[in-house]
């Protein structure tokens, strides 16, 4: 009697673990969460979704930098105010599920100032730590 109860225990664990759809969902959501808190101007906000470690990424135009503390520092450097700040939007271009923990994001982003405007294109590697989906890796261009 004891193993139609533990299998339907097994199913429902692995029917938890292997949601895509709302991985997916929730993944754009943080997104758009973080732009939001961007056009806030909330730096701490926009960051919220990047693993707050030392093994944290950011991939950019001068090169790598390390760390959660690193990264929101070097956001707060080059984006000092609101001027410089502008208003960020995001396309999402494609979201692939590369296992149940990992996420490949490539997108693009426009930042829109009053003297104006930049573009360009970004991929993010998203893991699922502890429950939440945060950003290992970030490449912007």
């Amino acid at each position: 009697m004891k193993t139609p109860g533990l299998l339907f225990v097994i199913l429902m664990i692995l029917a938890s673990c292997a949601n895509p759809a709302a991985d997916e969902s929730a993944i754009i959501a943080s997104m758009e969460s973080s732009r939001d808190s961007w056009n806030r101007g909330d730096l701490e906000g926009f960051v919220h979704n990047y693993w707050q470690t030392d093994s944290t990424q950011f991939i950019g135009k001068s090169g790598i930098t390390y760390g959660y503390n690193s990264v929101l520092g070097r956001y707060k450097k080059g984006y000092p105010d609101r001027a410089t700040q502008g208003t960020l939007d995001y396309q999402f271009i494609h979201l692939e599920r590369i296992s149940s923990k990992v996420y490949y994001q490539v997108g693009k982003y426009t930042l829109y100032r009053e003297s104006d405007t930049l573009s360009g294109h970004f991929t993010l590697l998203w893991r699922k730590i502890e429950g939440q989906w945060r950003i290992v890796s970030d490449h912007s261009s």
